[in-house]
Order: structure tokens, then C-alpha cells, then sequence
């Protein structure tokens, strides 16, 4: 399939510069049914049935955007990957800049080594006390993060001066706990504790994944045929009991309701991989195209996705091409507000 399969025109007034307040008054564009039906967020205890298992991802936002100066020139960096000790992949703005052995000064005690680039702007980094040239311990790397780094929106909402003080509440969910996606789960944003009891007041359950969502998710895909990308790798992780629950709940009739593209794929990467949903914990680049089986999950909540991107030929892949160029379609013609603090659809997986 070709990448043009999967644009669509987008005029920028439809990009959201923040969420919805309350969160669970966004619009919700519901594809479950025969028709499309124009809901919101907080219509899902009625739209669920229970024993149903909605699946979220619990991973937690880092301040995971730097700036720094090498000697004079000043360095742009966004972490991308955790290779292990103080060691990350990141993305760094200019690369050229950056050469094996140069040292990045964020501030006080707080520098990285660079160990080698790689291609589209990707560079190697290990986090150093400069005064003493020795790596730092995760402790110190967490603790520099968090006075020098900021929160990592995408580069489509536009903040010229950085993140704002409400930005770093607003880009991370209720369920945040497991420290490491310099991405949030924006599926997840629409939660709140309201709509929680709601929810399982209806007998809806809920159970959680950790996916550790990595900057590669904004990298646009650059070849017109799609067998040709590769994805970035990003670590996740079902618990035992999560799987336990899932399985349960499949058994007893109830429906598997992913939240957001990542909760997904962490499930289908280790439906992919063991035939079943069981306790997983592994590095995954799964890549969902149409004509994807999916084995783990029956409905999807997300957001409305870029153009071109992996995320669209995802939600093509679930719920069919030609009912995402609907729904797209409908959502622009009604006002819909797109990506990461946008409004939501719900689908349902159609590949049988």
C-alpha cells in the first residue's frame, strides 16, 4: 500500500492547543454501531456494557526535552529511547553538532557525553557529572531531568516560549505511574476520576499496560510504500494479573477495550508473539497495516491521528479504511478538534 493512501487534508484551526475542560466533556465520534453517532467522553458507561475490560497505559511522561550548549552553539535534544544506565538515544536539533566525544552542558552537574550519531538526527548520549566525567547513576539522571528538562509536547502544538505549568498536568493521565515515555498515551487524557466511577458503576473493569511511548511516534514516514518503514522500538510490559483479567473477562463475554493506539499494541505485540494474551515483557516494533489480524482487542478509544502517519494505517487496520475516511470526514465537516488534545473516536475491531 502507498503512504497517500492514508493523507487527508487537515486545516489547521482543527489542531488542538489544549484539552477539554473537564477532560471528559471532549467529543467522542462513535463508529460501534451501524451509523456514526456524535457522543461524548463521558457518554461511555452507557455506550460499554458490563464486563467489559477497558486496557490503559500506564506509563508516565518525563520531562524529556533538553536544551544545552556545546562550547558555543546551542543543542536541542528530545530522548527517544533508554538504552540502559544513564545511556539514551535521542533526537538532537542540530545533530550535525554533535560529535563522538562532545560534551553537552545542561546546567549545574548536569551534562551528557555524545557517543555516536545515527541517521535522521538520532544521537547517542550518556548523562555525566562533567565535573568528574563519571556517568550518573539513574537517581541523578532523574533528579537533572527534572530540574533542567521540560515536558515533551509534539511539535504540532505550538508553545514558542516551552511548555506551560498547566501543560505539565495536561499531558500526563490519571493512570500515570511507570516513569519513561517522553510521549503521553493521549487516548488516556480523557479520563478523570469522575468517569472512573461512572464506569464502574456500569460494571465496566479496568486493568493496566505499561508501554513506554517513544519520540519515534512524531517521525514522519518517509517512503511512499509502507512493507518499506521501520519502527522505532519502544519496551512494554502486561502484568500477570492484567493478562489474568483480560483473559477473564474475554471468557466470560466481555468486550476488550483498548485505551489508545500504545495499549493496543503492547496487547496484539504479545497476542503476535505467544498466540494469547499472557504476562509479556519485551521490546516491541510491532507495525499495524491493514491486512493485520488482530487477536487481542475488540474496540479501540483514540485520538484523531496525523495524516500520513503510523497511527492512521493502525486505525485503518482495525476498523477498515473506507469507514476511516468516513469518520474522518465527519469529524472535520463537525468541528472535531485533532490530535494529542483533541477529541476521540471509538471503533471497533472489523477484521473478525
Amino acid at each position: 500500500m502507498k503512504l497517500s493512501d492514508f493523507d487527508y487534508e487537515l486545516p489547521p484551526e482543527a489542531i488542538a492547543s489544549e484539552p477539554a475542560r473537564p477532560r471528559d466533556t471532549a467529543r467522542l465520534l462513535d463508529l460501534t454501531g451501524a451509523d456514526m453517532t456524535d457522543r461524548r467522553i463521558s457518554d461511555l458507561p452507557a455506550i460499554l456494557k458490563a464486563g467489559d475490560l477497558l486496557v490503559v497505559n500506564d506509563t508516565k511522561v518525563i520531562p524529556a526535552r533538553l536544551r544545552g550548549r556545546r562550547g558555543e552553539a546551542g543543542i536541542g535534544i528530545t530522548l527517544h529511547k533508554h538504552e540502559g544506565g544513564a545511556s539514551w538515544r535521542v533526537f538532537a536539533k542540530p545533530a550535525r553538532k554533535c560529535r563522538p566525544g562532545d560534551v553537552i552542558h545542561f546546567g549545574e552537574g548536569f551534562a551528557a557525553r555524545v557517543g555516536g550519531r545515527g541517521a535522521g538526527g538520532e544521537v547517542m548520549i550518556t548523562f555525566i557529572n562533567p565535573a568528574t566525567d563519571s556517568a550518573l547513576d539513574a537517581a541523578a539522571v532523574q533528579t537533572g531531568l527534572a530540574a533542567h528538562g521540560s515536558m515533551p509536547l509534539p511539535p504540532y502544538i505550538r508553545r514558542p516560549d516551552g511548555s506551560t505549568e498547566a501543560d505539565e498536568k495536561d499531558y500526563q493521565t490519571m493512570f500515570a505511574a511507570s516513569a519513561g515515555a517522553v510521549a503521553a498515551p493521549t487516548a488516556g487524557l480523557h479520563f478523570t476520576p469522575r468517569l472512573m466511577t461512572a464506569l464502574e458503576e456500569a460494571g465496566v473493569g479496568l486493568a493496566k499496560v505499561t508501554l513506554h511511548v517513544g519520540a519515534g511516534t512524531f517521525l514522519p514516514v518517509t517512503v511512499e510504500d509502507i512493507a518499506d518503514h521501520r519502527m522505532h522500538a519502544e519496551w512494554g510490559q502486561i502484568p500477570v494479573d492484567t493478562a489474568a483479567r483480560i483473559n477473564a473477562a474475554r471468557q466470560q463475554g466481555g468486550r476488550i477495550v483498548a485505551v489508545g493506539t500504545t495499549s493496543l499494541r503492547i496487547l496484539e505485540a504479545c497476542h503476535a508473539a505467544t498466540g494469547g494474551v499472557q504476562a509479556f515483557a519485551d521490546e516491541t516494533d510491532i507495525f499495524i497495516n491493514p491486512g493485520f489480524r488482530f487477536g487481542a482487542v475488540d474496540m479501540l478509544l483514540t485520538n484523531f491521528h496525523l495524516p500520513k502517519s503510523t497511527l492512521m494505517m493502525l486505525v485503518s487496520a482495525f476498523a477498515g479504511m473506507d469507514p476511516i475516511r468516513a469518520a474522518y470526514a465527519h469529524a472535520l465537516d463537525r468541528g472535531y478538534r485533532f490530535f494529542s488534545y483533541g477529541d476521540a473516536c471509538l471503533l471497533r475491531n472489523t477484521t473478525g
